[in-house]
């Protein structure tokens, strides 16, 4: 349900030198350029539950402790037209709170503005769950989401 929500309402990247990153409530996608003509074989990547680093040939693109944890047995990497590594990365916690605030701890941050427009989307997100009969992908959210927007567990349905 997640690919179809974002295939609908866009993404909330955040820019890097490298390329960009984004999030859903499930995952966190990192999208490196690289020279037009990169082969597989020219590409190391390493996909820890709480790091990551990649060197593209020879040279080292990204590494560190990641900003939360993640599931390393469900994380993969593609080269893509030769130029474009898609690396998805599965995050542990998968609750609408759970925005990360930066790909790496302390690196890779998104602005203020980035971090609020990524909690708003995954805050649709999960209304777009909890309602599987409407569709949130065209909503604009105000108010409390923070934190992953109001709790109505409490309430009867």
């Amino acid at each position: 349900m997640s690919a179809h929500f974002e295939e609908r309402s866009g993404v909330v990247p955040c820019k890097t030198p490298w390329g960009s990153w984004y999030q859903t409530m499930e995952e966190v996608f990192i999208e490196v350029n690289v020279p037009h003509g990169t082969s597989a074989k020219e590409v190391k990547c390493h996909l820890g539950s709480r790091d990551v680093e990649l060197r593209v040939k020879g040279e080292e693109i990204i590494k560190g402790k990641l900003c939360d944890t993640t599931v390393s047995d469900e994380a993969t990497w593609t080269l893509e037209d030769k130029c474009l590594i898609r690396i998805v990365l599965m995050k542990t916690n998968r609750e609408a709170g759970n925005c990360w605030s930066s790909l790496l701890e302390g690196e890779y941050c998104a602005n203020a503005w980035v971090q609020d427009q990524m909690q708003r989307k995954l805050t649709l997100e999960r209304f777009q769950r909890e309602n599987p009969g409407f569709d949130f992908s065209g909503a604009e959210i105000s108010g409390n989401f923070a934190g992953g927007g109001p709790d109505f567990s409490s309430l009867q349905k």
